[in-house]
C-alpha cells in the first residue's frame, strides 16, 4: 500500500488496538467477523468500490456499510468498518486488503491476551519450514480443485491439538481463502504480524547442530544489542552449514558459518 491507503490502515490499526485494549470487546470475535467482512467485500467488487469511490461522501459510505453489517457482526465490527469507509483509499482492493490484516491482527492480540503469541510465533515458522519441504503437502494445500472443506479437514489434522487454537484459524484463513498470495508469502507475513505484536524483531538463525537454551540466550542478547530491538529468534538446523550459525534478520544476513567462510574464501582465491 501507498499513499492514502497506507495513511488508512495506519489509522484502521489504531482503532483496532484501542477496540481490543478493551476488556468488553472479544478479539477473537473480532477477528472472524473481520475475516467474515473481508470475504464479502473480496466477492464483492461493486460494492467494495462504493465504499471507496472517493467522489461520495464519507458519512454516506459509512452509513451504508452500517446498513448492511448492522446485524450481522457485533458493534465494535461494525464501528471499525464504518470508519474505514470513510477513509481514502487508493485502490478499492486496499480495504479488503487491510480487513484482512486487521483479523489477521486480532487474532494475533487474542493470542497475546491468552499468553500463547510465543507459541503461535514459533508454530507459524515450523509450518512454514514443513511445507517448504513437504512437496505433496504443499500441492495438496494449494490445490484449486480442492474443496475448501476438504482442505480445512487436512490442516484439523495436521494442526488439530497440536498447535494453538489461533494458529490453526490462521493458517486455515490463509489456505482457503489465499486471495492471490502463496502459501509461503502468506505465512511470512503472519509471522511478521506476530512478532509486530510483540514488538520484536525477527531473526532466522539457521545451526549445525541444535542451540542449547544458554545459546539461545546468549545470541538473543547480542542482536538485540546490535540492533537496539527486543529479538525473537526462529531457529532451524541444518547440518549443510557445517559449523557455525547464520542469522538473517529482515534483508540483512549475517554469515557466521564455516561453509559460508569456506565459500568466501574459494571466492577470494579465484579472484
Amino acid at each position: 500500500m501507498n499513499g492514502a491507503s497506507r495513511e488508512a490502515l495506519a489509522a484502521a490499526r489504531e482503532r483496532l488496538d484501542a477496540l481490543t485494549d478493551s476488556t468488553s470487546v472479544d478479539a477473537g470475535t473480532l477477528a472472524d467477523e473481520l475475516a467474515a467482512v473481508t470475504a464479502l467485500l473480496d466477492r464483492e467488487v461493486g460494492l467494495r468500490r462504493v465504499l471507496t469511490d472517493p467522489a461520495q461522501a464519507p458519512e454516506a459510505k459509512a452509513q451504508l456499510a452500517e446498513r448492511l453489517l448492522g446485524g450481522q457482526v457485533g458493534g465494535p465490527t461494525v464501528d471499525l468498518v464504518s470508519g474505514m469507509v470513510r477513509s481514502r483509499w487508493s485502490q478499492s482492493r486496499d480495504l479488503v486488503d487491510a480487513l484482512e490484516e486487521l483479523a489477521d491482527i486480532a487474532d494475533l492480540t487474542a493470542a497475546q491476551k491468552s499468553g500463547s503469541l510465543d507459541d503461535v510465533e514459533d508454530e507459524l515458522f515450523r509450518f512454514g519450514r514443513i511445507v517448504s519441504s513437504n512437496t505433496e503437502l504443499r500441492a495438496a494445500l494449494t490445490d484449486r480443485a480442492a474443496t475448501p472443506a476438504a482442505k480445512v479437514e487436512l490442516l484439523h489434522r495436521l494442526l488439530g491439538g497440536r498447535a494453538a487454537p489461533v494458529t490453526e484459524r490462521l493458517v486455515t484463513r490463509l489456505v482457503t481463502a489465499p486471495r492471490g498470495r502463496s502459501l509461503e508469502s502468506g505465512l511470512e507475513s503472519l509471522s511478521k504480524l506476530a512478532a509486530e505484536r510483540r514488538e520484536r524483531l525477527v531473526a532466522v538463525v539457521t545451526s549445525a547442530v541444535p542451540l542449547s537454551d544458554t545459546q539461545k540466550q546468549r545470541l538473543g542478547a547480542a542482536l538485540a544489542k546490535l540492533y537496539g530491538h527486543t529479538m525473537h529468534l526462529n531457529i532451524d538446523v541444518d547440518p549443510e552449514i557445517v559449523g557455525g550459525i547464520r542469522v538473517q534478520v529482515g534483508d540483512e544476513v549475517i554469515n557466521g558459518s564455516i561453509a559460508d567462510r569456506i565459500e568466501d574464501a574459494g571466492r577470494r582465491l579465484a579472484g
